[in-house]
């Protein structure tokens, strides 16, 4: 089979079109052909190396221990391994293998049938069901720790250009929430376009003045205290995104703050999950949430596309097709 591979942590000239031995399902495990997978934050961090825990939690300390990036897969069923009960060949699937294989930029992946993976309705396609897995669910996510968000809340959004902020101003808007979204300057239309009351060019401006009553903060890039400052009180902040130190920073100092109440500062660390994928196939299905896809890519293109990612050029998600 065709896949991207790499042998060396590095920028995307690393990454090269291989011929290598198509996987066979053991045990309770699949085998997709895949059909479309999406581009994270995860395969850049993974691709490069860094930040330093990429490595330390798995990745490989010298070098990687795959050989193929990519976790959001939509497929079909090739084959079933001995003692798979949940699926069988042919089904259309999609969903998040970070945990169980992820190396979905090739032609065939093996998963766990644990994998969190659901059926795809048949009016989405495989390009918009790779968009879904991880910055889907990891917006549904921040946007209901701790409460759901509900009607006339004021919800700030940091990095909301991107793959998951660009769902997040959709599933807040449709909670009927106050969206502020936060970007650079050539995402501010984008993010009007996507539903978003005000938008803040954060090269000019600093987020003040407004309290929020939710931040969902893909970026990072401001210190914990900055975001206490325009928290409302019993507000919720989620940082998903971000450096190690502010990382570190909202770990420690976020949890320090929360118990001084009255607000609650965390990391927030995605859950893949069968149930939130189910969740947002069904509002694509039913039109009330569109995947943002910038742009689709074949299979060879896969460099270009980690590259844009890499570079916060991206609106919304990057597909690469196969």
């Amino acid at each position: 089979m065709k896949a991207i591979v790499y042998k060396q942590y590095g920028p995307p000239d690393v990454l090269a079109m291989r011929e290598v031995e198509t996987p066979v399902p053991g045990e309770n495990q699949l085998l997709i052909r895949v059909r479309a997978a999406s581009v994270n934050r995860s395969d850049w961090e993974t691709l490069i190396g860094k930040p330093a825990f990429v490595r330390l939690s798995g990745a490989g300390v010298f070098k990687p221990k795959k050989p193929i990036l990519g976790s959001d897969v939509a497929g079909t069923v090739e084959a079933a391994g001995p003692d798979v009960s949940g699926f069988s060949p042919g089904d259309e699937v999609f969903g998040d293998v970070i945990w169980h294989g992820a190396s979905a930029f090739a032609e065939y992946v093996c998963v766990s049938e644990t994998a969190p993976l659901v059926t795809k309705p048949a009016s989405v396609s495989f390009e918009e069901a790779a968009a879904l897995p991880q910055a889907g669910v990891l917006a549904l996510q921040g946007l209901r720790r701790v409460r759901e968000t509900r009607a006339g809340d004021r919800v700030l959004i940091v990095g909301a250009g991107g793959g998951g902020g660009s769902f997040a101003i959709q599933l807040a808007k449709l909670a009927g929430a106050h969206v502020t979204g936060v970007d650079n300057t050539g995402k501010l239309d984008y993010m009007t376009s996507l539903g978003a009351d005000q938008v803040i060019d954060y090269t000019r401006e600093t987020v003040s003045g407004a309290r929020y009553d939710r931040i969902i903060d893909f970026a990072g890039r401001r210190s914990i205290f900055g975001h206490r400052s325009v928290l409302a009180d019993s507000g919720v902040y989620s940082m998903v995104g971000g450096t190690v130190p502010r990382l570190l920073q909202a770990a420690t100092v976020g949890w320090v703050l929360s118990k001084l109440g009255p607000v609650d500062m965390r990391v927030l660390l995605v859950q893949p999950n069968r149930e939130d994928l189910s969740a947002l196939a069904g509002m694509v299905e039913a039109g009330t949430l569109v995947p943002a896809i910038e742009r689709t890519y074949d299979l060879a293109e896969a460099p270009l596309a980690l590259a844009r990612l890499g570079a916060n050029e991206a609106q919304g998600k990057l597909i690469i097709r196969i």
